[in-house]
């Protein structure tokens, strides 16, 4: 039986915020009109695919984002709610796919998709110092 059983299309996940200042394009240098910035939303989407398959995701693995493409067509003012959420539509092997939208207090705000790929921590994490001690030999981890 294949240990990512659990993950199977149609698990649903969501996160959400309160436009604050800081979440605002002029805040995070996305831009200058004070909204929802485009990068806050990718947060809160990946926050949203998150939620839907890290719990069904083994001891000592986790999920790592690989690809995003979304449309962010609507604004969102400070003091608006926004709620993301995903859904399985794919599971092949480690790959995970996922559907993303948001919305705000108004309206669909945004849509698109969202791979994920399950990783070994421990794999990842000795790839990860042997590439930082190649690229700077004074990082020691």
């Amino acid at each position: 039986m294949d240990s990512n059983s659990a993950l199977r299309n149609g698990l649903t996940g969501h996160a959400e915020l309160i436009v604050g200042d800081a979440q605002t394009a002029p805040h995070v240098g996305s831009g200058a009109v004070p909204v929802l910035a485009t990068p806050v939303l990718v947060n809160l989407l990946e926050a949203a695919a998150l939620d839907a398959a890290e719990r069904y995701v083994p001891a000592g693995q986790q999920t790592v984002g690989i690809r995003l493409d979304i449309r962010h067509f609507a604004a969102t003012p400070v003091g608006m709610n926004v709620r993301a959420q995903a859904e399985v539509i794919n599971v092949d092997g480690r790959m995970i796919a996922f559907r993303v939208w948001a919305e705000d207090d108004v309206e669909l705000i945004a849509d698109g998709t969202h791979d994920r790929v399950i990783i070994t921590l421990a794999k990842f994490d000795a790839r990860m110092r042997a590439k930082a001690e190649k690229g700077h030999p004074s990082i020691k981890r």
